[in-house]
C-alpha cells in the first residue's frame, strides 16, 4: 500500500474487494456519493425521542401519564443537549400531518429552550411487493418532508422496510430477488428525495437490520438511489456483522444523521458501544453535525430512559472531549 494512502482511500479500496453477488453497486463506487465537507469534524450530542418510546406511547393513550414531546424537549434542555429528533409517531394524530397550531407551538418551544430540531421520522415499508403500500409510504414521507420543513428540521428518517405484519423483507417482497427489491426501494426513495429537494429536507435511509444489515448493503442502496438529497442515517446498533465498526466506517462518509446506540448490536447480550472508537471513526469521516442518542428498553424490565440516556450522553461527551488524534494513515 502506498505510504500516503488515507483511511478513506483504504476503505474505498477495501469495499471494492467485497463480494458483490446480488449487490451491483456494493460500495465499489462508494466515494461517488460521499458527502463533501470542509472544516473537519464537528460533533454535537443530541437526542432521538424514541428513547422515551414507552412513556411517549403511554402519554398518547392518557395525557396524564408518561411524557410528551415537550417533556422530552425539557429533558434535552436540562442536559444541555444541542438538538432533538422528534420522531413523527409521537405527534398527535400520526400518521396524519400535525395541526398547524401544534407545529408552531413545538417550534417556538424548542427555540425558547435553545434546541434545534435535528430531524423527524416515519414508518414506511418500501420492501413490500404491494405497489399500493409502497405508494402510501412515498406519500407519507412527502407529507412529513413538508412537516419537517415547517419545523425547520433538515432530515426525515425512512426505513428500507419492512413493517408488520411481515416478518422480514423476503416475506414482504414475496421472496423476490434482492436486486428487484433494491430497485423498487430505490425508485421510491428517489421520488421522496426529489420532493425533499423542493423543500430543503434530506431523506435519510436507516439501516434497521433485515434488508440493510451491512454497510455494503446500505451503500449499495444509496448508490442505486443516486440522489444528492438521499443519504444515510447510520444506526450504530443495527449492522449485524462480525465487525460493525467497519460497517459504520464504510457508511459514515454518506451520513446525514445518526442514531448512537448503547450496544453495538442493539441487544442486551452484545458489547456496549465503545464511544471512543466510534467517535474516532466519525471524526475520520469528517462528519459535521448532530449525533442523536437512542437508547432502547431491549426487554429490560428496569429500563429507565432518564438514567440510560444520561449515562450514554456522558460516555459520548467524554469521547468527543478527548483530543482528536491525527487521521489514521495506512
Amino acid at each position: 500500500m502506498k505510504p500516503n494512502t488515507t483511511r478513506r482511500d483504504f476503505l474505498k479500496a477495501s469495499a471494492a474487494l467485497l463480494p458483490v453477488t446480488g449487490l451491483p453497486f456494493a460500495a465499489t463506487s462508494a466515494a461517488n456519493t460521499a458527502i463533501k465537507r470542509v472544516g473537519g469534524a464537528f460533533l454535537q450530542p443530541a437526542l432521538n425521542a424514541y428513547s422515551f418510546l414507552e412513556l411517549l406511547n403511554e402519554n398518547l393513550t392518557d395525557a396524564s401519564k408518561g411524557i410528551d414531546l415537550f417533556g422530552v424537549c425539557d429533558f434535552c434542555a436540562k442536559h444541555n443537549m444541542a438538538a432533538v429528533d422528534l420522531t413523527g409517531y409521537f405527534f398527535p394524530g400520526y400518521p396524519k400531518v400535525p395541526e398547524s397550531s401544534y407545529i408552531a407551538r413545538i417550534k417556538k418551544y424548542t427555540h425558547d429552550l435553545g434546541l434545534d430540531i435535528s430531524g423527524t421520522g416515519v414508518r414506511n415499508d418500501f420492501a413490500t411487493a404491494d405497489k399500493a403500500v409502497r405508494a402510501e409510504g412515498v406519500q407519507l414521507t412527502k407529507d412529513w418532508i413538508e412537516v419537517a420543513a415547517r419545523l425547520g428540521a433538515p432530515v426525515v428518517r425512512v426505513f428500507a422496510g419492512p413493517q408488520k405484519p411481515h416478518a422480514d423483507w423476503l416475506a414482504a417482497s414475496g421472496n423476490a430477488p434482492r436486486l428487484d427489491v433494491e430497485s423498487w426501494m430505490a425508485d421510491a426513495l428517489r421520488e421522496c428525495a426529489e420532493h425533499g429537494q423542493k423543500f430543503g429536507v434530506l431523506v435519510a435511509v436507516q439501516n434497521h437490520g433485515d434488508f440493510l444489515s451491512t454497510g455494503a448493503e446500505h451503500v449499495s442502496l444509496l448508490e442505486r438511489v443516486n440522489h444528492a438529497w438521499c443519504g444515510a442515517l447510520v444506526d450504530t446498533g443495527k449492522y449485524f456483522t462480525d465487525d460493525p465498526y467497519a460497517d459504520i466506517a464504510l457508511v459514515a462518509p454518506h451520513a446525514v444523521n445518526w442514531q448512537i446506540k448503547e450496544t453495538i448490536k442493539s441487544r442486551t447480550d452484545s458489547p456496549r458501544t465503545d464511544c471512543r472508537k466510534l467517535v474516532k471513526i466519525i471524526r475520520d469521516s469528517g462528519y459535521r453535525g448532530y449525533l442523536p442518542i437512542e437508547t432502547l428498553s431491549m426487554r429490560r424490565k428496569n429500563y429507565d430512559p432518564f438514567v440510560e440516556v444520561a449515562k450514554l450522553l456522558t460516555e459520548l461527551r467524554e469521547a468527543i472531549a478527548e483530543p482528536a488524534c491525527p487521521r489514521l494513515q495506512l
